[in-house]
């Protein structure tokens, strides 16, 4: 894709968690999207997902693929089980950057997390990067659905360039400045 300026569109894509409703309106997803589609040749897609509720791996991988034309110069955001698609997404194709944000490497226990099949094997670490020129991960220490050891882990295995709070929660304020500086800085 081409933008006016006759440079490539950046392409970024933002996964949200699961049961988030109209993603539009939840958490920083909508004001990420606004704020992304107002710089210079980029082009953000933001949808409700199918399966919403469950975020199965074999629903959501297709979709981001084929619907979101995820695909080797693709920015993609996740968010909770959007940061699972991600990691999952570049295990298996190219991407150009991947952020995770609230990322976990087990289902903790959770039957829903369970049944959407991120966890039911080893996370890939080495494809992960070779499939990325880079990744982001912000996590908070007192998120309260996500130990700090589940996003530890996960900041080891990405060899990530970690974001480390201790009082942003799940991150579902209705902004996330931080997010819009660290992208814009990847961008140029």
């Amino acid at each position: 894709m081409v933008a006016k300026s006759g440079r490539t569109m950046k392409h970024i894509v933002i996964i949200p968690g699961n049961g988030a409703g109209d993603v539009t309106a939840a958490n920083w997803y909508g004001w990420a999207k606004r704020k992304l589609n107002a710089m210079e040749d980029v082009k953000c897609d933001l949808r409700n997902m199918p399966d919403p509720i469950t975020a199965r791996e074999s629903v959501w991988i297709p979709f981001m693929r084929d619907e979101m034309n995820c695909g080797d110069n693709t920015i993609i955001v996740g968010h909770s089980s959007g940061a699972e698609a991600a990691m999952r997404f570049a295990e298996r194709y190219k991407v150009k950057g991947i952020v995770v944000v609230s990322a976990c490497v087990t289902d903790l226990g959770d039957e829903n997390e369970r049944a959407s099949r991120y966890y039911s094997r080893p996370w890939d670490w080495d494809t992960i990067k070779s499939n990325t020129e880079w990744r982001v991960q912000f996590g908070s220490t007192d998120d309260q659905f996500i130990p700090w050891t589940e996003q530890q882990q996960v900041a080891d295995g990405m060899t990530s360039e970690l974001y480390k709070f201790d009082d942003k929660g799940h991150f579902m304020n209705t902004s996330f400045p931080k997010l819009i500086e660290v992208i814009k800085k990847k961008l140029e």
